[in-house]
């Protein structure tokens, strides 16, 4: 259960009233819920490894056999499932990253880096046939050409290193490059580039097609004016081409999103980025591209800002962008996107000025604490529920 720094007292007493606000996902919440370990309120109980348990959870997806896999990033490992889970608490079937579900032992298992091992993996996509993972504190993508069937397989490619056993921010040196990693945040694979969102690096690098080789430097990259810089915000204040916190990339339509969480805003380009550094074209958070006050320089949120966005997914005609610190998830459609568009639906809260972990509530099937990584699969939305320590399947309604 997770405690606030803002007592429900308070926090009830001061909030505006509820506003009117369509719910983008089904009101009555989760269909399937994994890893959610109910307390009673106030009661911190450590969260114990197994099958079925999760630990600050950054990172799910569905991929191209079927399979599910869950960046359980607390506890420094990956669990797998066959299939979709259609159970609450279903155990997982593979593990990566630990020696056995009962065991948690730290980052890379307290044992030296290698091609399964695993410093707090986060962002984790479909790459054609196989994976990519985002294992941020080794300061690398790991790459697995086909999805794992059996536990402790260990990855085919490393990105951002010269090999399995290294893991130094990029590669040592005092700048990056087209061939390093710093803090990797983001993965996501168009089905023609993949994109890695280079968090501590303040940048977003490309590779055309999926690598095929270990330490293959990236094509292209956005936020920094080459591969050399790593400034944040490009070293003044923030525009159309610069970057904070990138963390999270889709596709929605004709659009490449990115979720900029240190910006509190999201970043559009329209078609694939074809130069270095190229200004996005669209930013929705924020009034412009200059401006980054997380909630736009208020306490409360409203339908159009954001506070620290570090998910963004595409499912059909739907853009949702996971508005975590707001612990909500929020809405546009094709038709809605003009520079600061407010959204037209939200989940998570009741109204679109309202904020607060779990409603400042008890924890529910439709509440939402710090939802970090989201991705879809077909009508549902996968959202790693990070504060509650769970993973939901939630349907749209529409």
């Amino acid at each position: 259960m997770t405690e606030y720094t803002l007592p429900l007292s308070a926090a009830t007493r001061n909030r505006p009233a509820a506003i009117s606000s369509e719910q983008l996902l089904v009101e009555t919440g989760a269909r399937v819920i994994l890893g959610e370990q109910v307390q009673p309120r106030g009661v911190v109980v450590p969260v114990v490894p197994s099958a079925q348990t999760l630990f600050g959870p950054r990172g799910a997806s569905l991929m191209a056999d079927g399979s599910l896999w869950v960046a359980d990033t607390g506890h420094h490992r990956l669990l797998g499932w066959p299939t979709l889970p259609e159970a609450d608490g279903q155990p997982a079937t593979w593990l990566l990253g630990q020696p056995d579900f009962e065991r948690e032992g730290g980052r890379n298992a307290h044992g030296p880096v290698g091609a399964a091992s695993l410093n707090v993996p986060t962002g984790i996509c479909p790459l054609g046939k196989g994976m990519a993972v985002a294992d941020v504190w080794n300061h690398r993508v790991l790459i697995w050409h086909e999805v794992p069937h059996e536990s402790h397989t260990p990855a085919d490619l490393v990105l951002g290193q010269t090999d399995f056993v290294s893991a130094e921010i990029n590669r040592g040196a005092t700048q990056p490059s087209a061939s390093t990693l710093y803090w990797p945040y983001g993965v996501f694979w168009d089905g023609t580039r993949l994109y890695v969102a280079d968090s501590g690096n303040r940048r977003v690098l490309w590779w055309e097609g999926i690598p095929t080789e270990t330490g293959q430097p990236a094509d292209g990259v956005l936020g920094q004016a080459d591969f050399h810089c790593r400034d944040e915000n490009g070293g003044h204040e923030a525009d159309a081409m610069s970057m904070r916190w990138p963390h999270a990339i889709t596709h929605f339509g004709d659009w490449l999103v990115m979720g900029d969480a240190g910006n509190n805003r999201v970043l559009l380009w329209r078609g694939a980025p074809q130069r270095n550094g190229q200004v996005a074209d669209m930013v929705l958070g924020q009034p412009d591209f200059v401006q980054n006050a997380h909630n736009r320089g208020n306490y409360f949120p409203n339908a159009a800002c954001f506070n620290m966005p570090y998910g963004v997914t595409a499912t059909e005609n739907w853009l949702i962008v996971a508005d975590t610190a707001n612990s909500r998830l929020l809405g546009w459609q094709a038709d809605d996107l003009l520079t600061g568009a407010p959204a037209r639906t939200l989940a998570g809260q009741d109204g679109f000025q309202h904020k607060g972990d779990n409603r400042w509530g008890v924890v529910g099937r439709n509440t939402l604490c710090w939802p970090y990584g989201i991705s879809a699969a077909g009508r549902s939305v996968i959202i790693a529920d990070s504060g509650n320590n769970r993973v939901l399947f939630w349907d749209r309604r529409s």
